[in-house]
């Protein structure tokens, strides 16, 4: 099978293109989370891990959210102040605090999680019959090559794309 084109300008690579998709579907999310609810996206990510892993150390949370710490830590005391999140100590090292949803949190995060499955039902709907498998692995396919790819610049290693396998 022969080689696809190289791409011609940024707009032709593959990373840009899924970079703008996962922009356009942020936007959309933080518009109606924002509208309906009142929490920021990066507020939304945080509600919806607690509400399904919790408790959860804020280190634990930032990694999951793909926040770095001081993002994860200003949108939780923010969360704390209005009631969202309640925190406690940990219950093998005081030091460490454990996070959870407060009663009205949960209430929030279950309002939250209703609008995210209805989005996730529209974007599913809009994909032609069988289509959605083939994306299931083309996302895990690229994900791991971009996990690849990126411990291969944190070693100082070469990067040239592997043979298809």
């Amino acid at each position: 099978m022969p080689s696809p084109p190289s791409p011609a300008t940024i707009r032709d690579l593959l990373s840009y293109r899924i970079h703008r998709l996962a922009n356009a579907l942020s936007r959309g999310a933080a518009l109606r989370y924002r509208q309906e609810f009142g929490v920021s996206l990066m507020e939304w990510r945080i509600l919806a891990l607690l509400g399904g892993f919790a408790p959860l150390t804020l280190r634990d949370l930032a990694r999951e959210s793909g926040l770095d710490k001081a993002q994860a830590s200003r949108a939780v005391k923010a969360l704390v102040e209005r009631g969202l999140v309640e925190r406690e100590s940990g219950a093998t090292d005081a030091r460490e605090v454990a996070l959870r949803l407060s009663p009205e949190g949960k209430r929030v995060e279950q309002g939250l999680m209703q609008a995210a499955r209805e989005r996730e039902a529209a974007f599913r709907a809009s994909l032609p019959a069988g289509s959605l498998a083939t994306l299931e692995e083309a996302i895990r396919l690229l994900t791991a090559e971009a996990r690849r790819q990126a411990a291969l610049v944190e070693q100082g290693a070469d990067q040239r794309p592997r043979e298809p396998g």
